[in-house]
């Protein structure tokens, strides 16, 4: 039940993962859906070339998942706390995100409608952000939505060097132990496709990853350690200009798969 495969495209590595029914779901516990992994080195957000290949990569990607009509909206909501800079690289994207819903009447030929939502976070708006954003879609009544959020590394290696999509969607705060309301089709009523960023790793993960090979004392050492500590996270001490970084690299993919009629040249016309 259960496709992958891994491929280097514009001299990226890239992992897919296909679940076609419930038995591929069940073992891997991910719904039934395309799961594509970039891996996407600093050089890819610092060097011109570089950022050029991860970025129509991206485009090209989420372009062929979503598969998009000419005639759809698309909705593009970015999850997080602007204020606290690992979870804000939802907010960023959309800093950079070419917005039209607003343009549709000045008929802008070959421009597809696209909105973009920012619904902050449940100890800042006393709401959940999945009830902020089924009221917009009941409202703005977009054909698919995307999903951008932050999300916790396995390790410190892939903090901010992989970029994660999935078409079933995405529970947020789940890769912390603080689970919310999932964002897909069943809650919103439209298909959802997920963009993720791994910004923070658990220190218990860390640890754990430290002690492989470490035998009985490993184990040990592991089984001693306090449940307080293990259930902090950690980041860089420059997650804020890899944040930005990773951040423009997604805002710009987006924007490529979303309005196909543009190359790099325009979106960067228009966003900076």
């Amino acid at each position: 039940g259960v496709v992958a495969k891994d491929s280097v495209k514009k001299g990226i590595k890239m992992t897919s993962v296909e679940i076609l029914n419930a038995e591929g779901a069940e073992a891997l516990h991910k719904p039934v859906g395309v799961y594509l992994t970039l891996e996407i080195t600093p050089e890819h957000c610092r060097q011109h070339k570089e950022f050029a290949a991860a970025v129509e990569l991206l485009g090209k990607e989420l372009g062929t998942m979503m598969k998009l009509k000419q005639e759809e909206t698309v909705l593009v909501v970015g999850l997080g706390n602007s204020m606290v800079t690992p979870d804000a690289v939802g907010p960023k994207c959309l800093d950079q995100l070419i917005v039209t819903r607003h343009l549709l009447d000045a008929s802008v030929k070959g421009c597809r409608s696209v909105c973009a939502l920012s619904p902050g976070v449940l100890g800042t708006t006393g709401l959940e952000s999945v009830e902020i954003v089924k009221g917009v879609v009941e409202h703005a009544k977009p054909d698919r939505v995307i999903v951008i959020d932050a999300l916790a590394a396995r390790s410190t290696d892939r903090l901010c060097t992989t970029v994660q999509l999935a078409s079933s969607g995405i529970v947020p705060g789940s890769g912390i132990g603080n689970g919310r309301s999932a964002f897909n089709e069943q809650t919103l009523g439209v298909p959802v496709y997920a963009i993720g960023v791994p910004t923070v790793v658990e220190v218990g993960t860390m640890v754990e990853d430290l002690l492989q090979g470490a035998g009985s004392a490993g184990k040990k050492a592991l089984d001693q350690l306090d449940p307080k500590v293990g259930g902090m996270v950690i980041t860089a001490t420059d997650i804020d200009a890899q944040v930005q970084r990773i951040a423009k690299v997604i805002a710009y993919g987006v924007n490529l798969a979303l309005q196909e009629g543009l190359d790099l040249e325009d979106v960067a016309y228009f966003v900076e």
